[in-house]
Formats: structure tokens, sequence, C-alpha cells
């Protein structure tokens, strides 16, 4: 049976145990700053896929995964012996799109905020096509008869 519980618990343990790992300087190449964003673990607790973004270029982010990516065994080693299960699950390192998927969310936003100021502009210089209350209203009936 699945114990999503269980599950998300040792994904938050595995991301604090991976970032300190990096912090402390497992990895002896230089890496730059890495920051470790998500952890997902599979209900069984046998892989955990983790999720990271690093700060810089295109060229930093390709470097800082290949190296993540040659050093795993060191990193499932460090995630090992601070767990207290009875199997290491595997890890697999992905690069995640967070920044990316800011950036166009970003550029998104800016060009609907631009849009919205133009129909702004567009408004207050506009005028009705018809009657300005187009609803029909009862008549006042004149007095003299």
């Amino acid at each position: 049976m699945v114990d999503h519980g269980r599950a998300r618990k040792l994904a938050e343990r595995i991301k604090v145990i991976v970032a300190e790992a990096l912090e402390r300087g497992v990895i002896k190449e230089p890496l730059g700053f890495v920051t470790i964003t998500d952890v997902r673990v599979t209900g069984d607790l046998q892989h955990a896929s983790i999720f990271f973004t690093v700060y810089g270029n295109d060229d930093e982010r390709a470097e800082a995964a290949r190296i993540l990516t040659a050093n795993t065994g060191r990193i499932r080693g460090e995630v090992g012996r601070n767990l207290t299960i009875r199997l290491t699950p595997t890890i697999e390192l992905i690069l995640d799109a967070l920044p990316e998927s800011a950036k166009t969310i970003d550029d998104l936003l800016a060009k609907a905020a631009a849009a919205d100021a133009e129909v702004e502009k567009l408004a207050q210089a506009a005028a009705y096509a018809g009657d300005e209350d187009p609803y029909v209203k009862p008549r006042d009936e004149d007095p003299s008869g």
C-alpha cells in the first residue's frame, strides 16, 4: 500500500540532505550557485527525482548539470548515510526549468499589461455607437391632455 505522507516526508528529508551535502562540499568540483527546488519520491520509496536550478547562464547550467550527474553516486551515498530506511532510493538529478518558465510568464504578463493599457487608452476616447442609455424607459405623460 502506498503511503503518500511518508513519501512526502522522505522527499523533504532528501531535499535537506542533498542541499546540506552540496553546501558542505561533497562534490570537489566548483558548482556555482545551485538550489534544490523539489524532490519527488515514488510511492514505494525506491526512486527519488531531485530537481535543481543553477543561477547563471546556459553554459553554467549545463556545466553544473554535468557535474551533478557525474557525482550522482556520491550524492546517493550521502542520502543513504543520513536516512533511516532499509533501502536507499535511486536518485535522478533533473535541471528544473523554473527560471525559463518564470521569464516566459513575466514576458506574457508584461505583454498583457501593455495590451490592457492600450485598451484603456482607447476606452477613454470612445463614444457610444447609439444612444448612451439603450434601455426603453416609460414616457412621461403630457399633463395637458
